[in-house]
C-alpha cells in the first residue's frame, strides 16, 4: 500500500495525490472538490505545476489503471478504481 501525499499550492491549496505518471511526475487533484487536476513535475530547479481538464486526467488515470491491472498490482489498482469512481462516476 502506498502512503497519500499532500502538497500546498499556492493558488488552490491542499492537493491530493492521485497517482504517478511516471519518475518524476505526479497527477494531483484539489483535495475537497476533486475538480481541477494538476501534473506536478520534480526538477533539478524544483516543482512545476501543470493545470489539465478533467478528460485529460481521466484518460491518464485509466493508463495507469490498465497498467496497474497488467503488472499485477492488485491492491493500488482497486485504490485507484475508487479514486477513479469517485472523482467520475
Amino acid at each position: 500500500m502506498t502512503a497519500e501525499q499532500y502538497l500546498n499550492h499556492p493558488t488552490f491549496g491542499l492537493l491530493y495525490g492521485v497517482c504517478p505518471l511516471d519518475e518524476h511526475r505526479q497527477l494531483f487533484t484539489t483535495l475537497y472538490a476533486q475538480r481541477l487536476f494538476f501534473i506536478v513535475s520534480q526538477k533539478a530547479g524544483g516543482m512545476s505545476f501543470e493545470s489539465i481538464s478533467r478528460t485529460e486526467a481521466r484518460m491518464l488515470i485509466e493508463q495507469r489503471l490498465r497498467s496497474l491491472r497488467r503488472l499485477g498490482k492488485m491492491a493500488e489498482y482497486q485504490a485507484l478504481q475508487a479514486i477513479h469512481r469517485q472523482a467520475f462516476l
